[in-house]
Formats: structure tokens, sequence, C-alpha cells
């Protein structure tokens, strides 16, 4: 989907990044060579940059100074410092690294969001309106239920981690702690069960959440 250079130095982590990017369909070049890291970016002419700051022979700090004589494209840093949304703290999670790739990348170049409704018993969401349609009655969603709910209902009859609706916010450019997540499923939960849908989520402790289109799950 996007081409991605990756500035990292441990063959490890760059091969672990590079996998779960890949996944997502982008495409992942590693710098082969990093005392000519803007040569290789004029090479490969990525549309972000995933720069290390600790490396070999110039840091990530001197190489985003010659990047950016030549190019604005977005450089989302590897560090300890992770105070900035443009920050993935090591040790990296490649998982929350790829969500956080996507929201960059969303803001960057306005990335379309795929398909528009989702049914699932009682409930259809209309993902274009950000609304949610139970016997004819619609309701208002916020961005944040609307992306839990479509989480759920895309994996409706599976467990969701409340870790995966976490990332899947992230991926939204929508930063939560654990304490968010459990607010905004409680007032979904409000919302449906005022439009009679009472037990459509559910929670398995210790595991995440499900819909429950039929009364069990």
């Amino acid at each position: 989907m996007y081409r991605i250079l990756l500035v990292e130095d441990d063959a490890a982590l760059a091969d672990a990044i590079t996998q779960v990017l890949t996944a997502w369909g982008h495409e992942v070049q590693k710098v082969r060579d990093f005392r000519h890291v803007t040569e290789e970016f004029a090479e490969w002419k990525p549309q972000i940059v995933l720069m290390d700051l600790m490396l070999p022979f110039f840091n990530g700090h001197h190489w985003t100074q010659e990047l950016r004589r030549i190019t604005s494209v977005p450089i989302v840093y590897l560090s300890s410092a992770s105070d900035n949304l443009n920050f993935i703290a090591k040790p990296v999670d490649p998982a929350v690294l790829a969500a956080k790739v996507n929201a960059v990348l969303r803001r960057a170049y306005d990335m379309p969001a795929t398909g528009n409704i989702l049914a699932c018993g009682d409930a259809v969401l209309d993902l274009d309106s950000a609304a949610l349609s139970i016997h004819g009655q619609s309701i208002p969603l916020t961005r944040n239920e609307l992306i839990i709910l479509r989480t759920l209902m895309e994996q409706r009859g599976r467990i969701v981690s409340r870790e995966t609706l976490m990332i899947r916010l992230w991926q939204m450019d929508e930063y939560v702690e654990e304490n968010t997540l459990t607010v905004n499923v409680n007032r979904l939960r409000k919302k449906l069960s005022a439009a009679g849908l009472p037990g459509f989520i559910v929670t398995k402790v210790g595991s995440g959440y499900a819909v429950n289109q039929e009364g069990s799950v």
C-alpha cells in the first residue's frame, strides 16, 4: 500500500518490523549502508521513514536533517522517548508500531477506510455516517464507539482482546489508555441497551469482549 524506508541497525528487530508491516500490505526497504541513508531514500522514494536514533556512523538526528533538505515525508522515530505520536518506544512491539505507522500514514495521505455496512443480528452499522441502526432507530456514535463496535462486529462470534481494541484505536490515530477503553465500552453498552440490545456486547473475563447476536457466544 505504501513504501517504507526502515533505518534500523538491529537486524532481528528490522526483520520483525518488516514482517508485520508487509502483512499490512506495505513495501518495506531496509537501509543497507548506514553511511548513505539519503542516497537509499532517493533510490527507494518511500512515503514514510522509520528512523532509529542510535545508529552507526551518524545518528538519526543527523539523517533527519539531511532528509529534510530533500523531502517532507513523515519520519517516525524508534527511541526510548515515547511522549510524542511520532516516537515509538523501545523495546518495540511490532504490532503497536504497525498501528502507529498506519495512523501517521492516514494523517499524511488520508488512507481510505474499507467497507460501508456491517450487519450483526438486529444491529446494522453504517461506517460512512458513523451511525448504528437498531429496529429502524438510528443511534449516533462517537469516533471511539464506532471503532470499537466495528471491530467487534467484524470479529462476531470471536472474543476480541482489550489490547486488540486499543491497537485498533491507535490505528485510527486515537491513543487510548486502559481506563479510557473501559469508559467507551460502558458508554456504548448503555446506548445499545437503550435501543433494545442490552446484551449485545458481552465481557469474557480475562480475555476481552465479543458481540452476542444469538444470545450466546
